[in-house]
């Protein structure tokens, strides 16, 4: 999954503090800084890259000949920045390599270290695409993570789609506040996933008897036409309501899906699955909306109560889909036109969305393999 580290460096204290902190509020919680280290930890809990040994992720490359100039070997062999490197990794660090690209050899030296660190971070005055280019083809078997430096929004689209895939990371070097923020909603929609859903066609409800259900709240508000892919079937999972609804009964509880028994799965970022009896505190779902659209969303907590279930199944194109649901009147699924309906309201023929996976999934990664489910 993408993501953003911000570097505030060559600004007096009290302004980097407020671009770190809007950094912090926006979810980039990872800052490079080498002057001010001791009171960035104060500010909350953050991850550190910068060049002290002590730090989350230790950086190598930035002046390391003291004065900002980069002496590159003609036998890159023999740099000292991957002799650094090496040794760091030998002591079970995680290392992030820094290159300023101004030339070609800048950018030899680059694909050099990014065999070997776990991150590059890629510093660039005129240089645009094309180097960049270079550098995710040519690493792209390597393990490294490919991040860009970049000043604003602009510039962090171009390296996050270059070459359809992009780079990994982005390292935001904001010269305004305001682009924090522009980049923070560049990212939420960039980590998004889209769940092509199909219109699937009740077949069958029926209430079977007593079980343990879920309930999981998440940190998050739903709207209308919200929820979680949740089901019985690796296969394909239901779109399952959030309690966004007022009713009679109770109050809207919009941080809320009713999700199903404990044994149903539920899709998390990176199209791979959990059982709902696997969620706690802290882990990461996926909210998802009548079109498909996706957010992260962190579980604020699950509640597990016995209830009276009731049988879904749902047929599209051959394939049959089943899920267990709470059998009351609060608990929705969605139709193809995006509104809720109540599971006590559903009947045969009904059109509902759902979401088909091609893949079979072990230990809720997808893979290509054959499984029956039934």
């Amino acid at each position: 999954m993408k993501f953003a580290w911000i570097m505030a460096e060559g600004n007096v204290w009290d302004k980097k503090k407020q671009f770190i902190t809007t950094g912090l509020e926006s979810g980039m919680d990872h800052i490079v800084d080498f002057s001010d280290v001791e009171n960035i930890r104060k500010l909350g809990n953050v991850k550190l890259i910068s060049d002290i040994e002590s730090a989350d992720v230790v950086l190598v490359g930035r002046n390391s000949e003291g004065d900002g100039t980069l002496i590159i070997p003609d036998d890159l062999s023999k740099s000292k920045d991957l002799a650094a490197v090496k040794r760091l990794k030998r002591r079970d660090k995680k290392v992030a390599a820094y290159v300023e690209i101004l030339s070609k050899k800048h950018e030899e030296l680059a694909a050099t270290l990014g065999k070997e660190a776990d991150y590059l971070i890629l510093m660039g005055r005129d240089w645009k695409v094309i180097p960049l280019e270079n550098l995710i083809a040519g690493l792209q078997d390597e393990k490294v993570k490919i991040i860009a430096a970049v000043a604003d929004y602009d510039e962090a689209k171009l390296a996050l789609e270059t070459m359809e895939h992009g780079t990994d990371g982005i390292l935001l070097c904001p010269h305004e506040i305001s682009q924090i923020k522009k980049v923070a909603e560049l990212m939420e929609k960039i980590q998004s996933e889209d769940y092509q859903l199909k219109p699937a066609t009740i077949t069958k409800v029926e209430p079977v008897g007593i079980g343990d259900r879920v309930c999981v709240d998440t940190c998050s508000m739903m709207q209308l036409g919200e929820g979680m892919l949740v089901g019985s079937y690796s296969q394909g999972l239901f779109l399952v309501h959030s309690e966004s609804m007022e009713s009679e009964y109770v109050a809207s509880r919009p941080f809320r899906v009713n999700a199903g028994p404990v044994h149903a799965y539920v899709m998390t970022p990176g199209n791979r699955t959990k059982y709902l009896s696997e969620l706690e505190t802290g882990d990461e779902v996926l909210t998802v909306d009548q079109n498909g659209k996706s957010k992260v969303a962190i579980v604020g907590r699950v509640k597990i109560e016995k209830r009276p279930l009731m049988l879904v199944e749902a047929e599209y194109d051959e394939v049959v889909l089943r899920t267990l649901l709470q059998n009351a009147e609060t608990i929705r699924l969605v139709t193809e036109d995006g509104k809720p309906t109540s599971v006590a309201e559903l009947k045969v023929g009904d059109k509902i969305m759902i979401y088909l996976d091609p893949n079979a999934r072990h230990f809720g990664m997808a893979i290509e393999e054959t499984i029956i489910e039934k």
